[in-house]
């Protein structure tokens, strides 16, 4: 079996069926096996499509993942081979009540803990539904019995009095946090903080970062690779050993009725042109890419494969002269979403209380419009950008500032976009087609899941396929 590409679908599946005793062939076109599994580290240098070429400065144990950077406890599949390849695993922190929310429009562009954020909202909506309850308005959905559990359940999920209203004082305090915290001896009474009004809230908008950690995939509890998520990479790497071919730049895919063959460049010999031939082919080259190779299969596979476009997603990697935001501001993990155009900033949820320099993921681009204005400019520019941007929430920022690192992905030359954006539409017309066998040929990928972005989706649709791919070898020998 000729697999073509090293990122997750691809080494899950050259893992199984070399364990499944089948011969298999591996190429990939980075000198490094994982794809978009990837993590940059001191001394690391990356050319994107362009020319311009960076070299990571972080200091030893620093790094940023610039594609995959978590993985959810029901992400099965990657957890398993994680614990099969040994290895190691700490939590990631999703949700940090103490990190902020953010938009330049709202309470003068002064960053809100999320906390306060999230107290106030189920607040003030517990209030309400009280006041609807107590005025009968509800008594066409809920019973006499049901409306005092119904009261009850909504003091305590919006912490309200016993009069049923959202008010400054210890109840709300207990969820939004205090002026001034509650101590010992003489200086113990707390001061209490004010709640922000309902109108002013709802009019911030801040609210609509509120469901990220309660979506299915975000829910604790989630994981990372100790040392960055390279390590998964990395890991199938060494297990593979010699069966990867690095450096191998696909040019041409072609098949007929007994076999499938590949041509490549290799980039370490000067693009030197091979052709390698198997009796199957288990292709997963990002579409992005794919969609440039020629590649005889029929029409419904070719139409699937050109009808997908890619996010074109951008992470900046920021490096600072001590973890002020640890320090400063007691945020330890999780992430500040913000209406900047740097989107979000993620706290790194290890070496907590470590003392020197600290690295944080200060932008997370994914919209369009926002990703292709900073990967428009040099890769300096983004740094200084996300600098400038990350500023308005963090004042910090601008005298710690140590040096940085910029991915855009469209620009990365293996995969050229982050991962596939399926439509409804388009799942519906091209999806089955894209997964299907085409002759001996068959795709793997995120793209050719129902998880897009997620490594899990890579890893369940090279499993599907490699199921169905001994199913039709075992067949055909058979028929033999």
């Amino acid at each position: 079996v000729l697999v073509l590409g090293a990122g997750m679908a691809g080494l899950v599946a050259a893992y199984e069926l070399r364990n499944a005793g089948y011969r298999v062939q591996v190429l990939e076109y980075n000198a490094r096996a994982g794809g978009r599994n990837w993590t940059l580290r001191g001394g690391d240098r990356y050319t994107e499509l362009g020319g311009q070429t960076q070299e990571c400065r972080f200091d030893q144990d620093l790094y940023i993942n610039p594609g995959p950077w978590r993985l959810p406890y029901h992400h099965r599949g990657m957890l398993s081979y994680c614990k099969r390849l040994g290895v190691a695993l700490e939590p990631f922190v999703q949700i940090n009540h103490n990190a902020y929310l953010h938009s330049r429009k709202a309470f003068g562009g002064k960053p809100q803990r999320l906390r306060a954020v999230k107290a106030d909202f189920n607040g003030h909506v517990a209030e309400l539904l009280a006041k609807a309850t107590q005025g009968h308005a509800l008594d066409a959905d809920v019973t006499a019995e049901d409306r005092a559990i119904l009261l009850d359940s909504l003091r305590l999920w919006g912490a309200l009095d016993k009069n049923y209203r959202f008010v400054k004082g210890p109840d709300s305090n207990d969820r939004r946090g205090y002026e001034r915290d509650p101590g010992g001896g003489l200086s113990a009474r707390p001061a209490f903080s004010e709640p922000v009004a309902l109108s002013d809230l709802l009019h911030s908008g801040l609210w609509a970062a509120l469901p990220f950690g309660e979506m299915y995939d975000m829910q604790t509890t989630m994981f990372q690779p100790v040392g960055g998520m390279g390590q998964v990479g990395q890991a199938f790497g060494r297990e593979l050993g010699p069966l990867i071919r690095y450096n191998a730049k696909i040019i041409e895919i072609h098949q007929d009725e007994h076999a499938v063959s590949a041509t490549f460049e290799d980039l370490a010999a000067g693009s030197t042109r091979q052709t390698v031939r198997a009796d199957w082919c288990v292709c997963t080259i990002p579409l992005s890419i794919l969609s440039q190779i020629p590649m005889n299969v029929d029409g419904p596979m070719a139409k699937a494969i050109a009808a997908v476009p890619y996010c074109t997603g951008l992470k900046v990697g920021l490096q600072f002269k001590r973890r002020f935001w640890e320090e400063d501001e007691q945020i330890y993990g999780g992430i500040t979403y913000t209406d900047l155009p740097i989107g979000q900033i993620s706290y790194p949820s290890s070496h907590f209380f470590a003392a020197g320099k600290g690295v944080l993921l200060g932008a997370y681009i994914w919209d369009m419009i926002s990703s292709m204005d900073f990967s428009s400019m040099t890769p300096a520019e983004r740094v200084a950008k996300a600098v400038e941007y990350g500023s308005q929430i963090h004042p910090q920022y601008t005298q710690e500032f140590d040096n940085g690192i910029a991915v855009a992905w469209h620009r990365v030359p293996s995969a050229m976009g982050c991962f596939g954006l399926w439509s409804d539409a388009n799942r519906a017309e091209h999806y089955d087609n894209l997964c299907g066998f085409d002759g001996r040929i068959v795709l793997a990928g995120e793209h050719a899941s129902y998880l897009p972005a997620w490594q899990e989706g890579a890893v369940t649709s090279a499993l599907d396929a490699i199921d169905r791919l001994h199913r039709r070898a075992l067949a055909a020998g058979a028929a033999v």
